[in-house]
């Protein structure tokens, strides 16, 4: 009898464990955002301009999602909506990153930025934005955040929104 019913009960968790694998796994679907998807027309992998020399990078869907969230956790709190509580004037639209010194309209220069902020005209270091380290983020992260920043100046409706009334 205890024989019987031990084997119920394994039975029974030998099941839960194949549905819990089979209908509780996320698709790769799930893992699109669907801000990503919607306002960054990023159904199909998009070229996001990774240097000064006009080389571009492709980032999928799901790259952007991952860079949405790391923007989401460790950027967000300042740069709602793309806007910059910090400085206000200087947001995070294509014009702004376009005019920095050095250009933040790229892969390799935004990602310098994250690893070394620097003021908007380069000539000092900023202690207003973090310094993200390898140890914080990995090289494949700041890029996939600096992606979902770049795609966003490029295609999100008010992304960066200049006239934004400050109290």
């Amino acid at each position: 009898m205890l024989n019987k019913s031990l084997l119920i009960r394994f039975m029974l968790a030998i099941l839960i464990i194949i549905q819990v694998i089979i209908f509780d796994t996320p698709s790769a679907e799930a893992a699109v955002d669907s801000y990503v998807e919607r306002y960054l027309d990023a159904k199909q992998p998009v070229e996001i301009k990774l240097n000064e020399q006009g080389e571009t990078k492709k980032f999928s869907a799901e790259d952007l999602s991952t860079g949405k969230q790391m923007f989401a956790k460790n950027c967000l709190n300042c740069h709602v909506g793309g806007a910059n509580l910090v400085n206000p004037p200087i947001s995070l639209s294509l014009k702004n990153l376009e005019g920095a010194t050095p250009p933040r309209d790229n892969i390799n220069n935004l990602v310098a930025f994250f690893r070394d902020p620097m003021i908007y005209d380069g000539s000092d270091y900023t202690y207003f934005c973090r310094q993200v380290t390898e140890n914080w983020m990995s090289q494949a992260q700041v890029e996939q955040m600096g992606a979902f920043i770049l795609r966003a100046a490029q295609k999100a409706p008010a992304w960066g929104a200049e006239g934004v009334e400050q109290n």
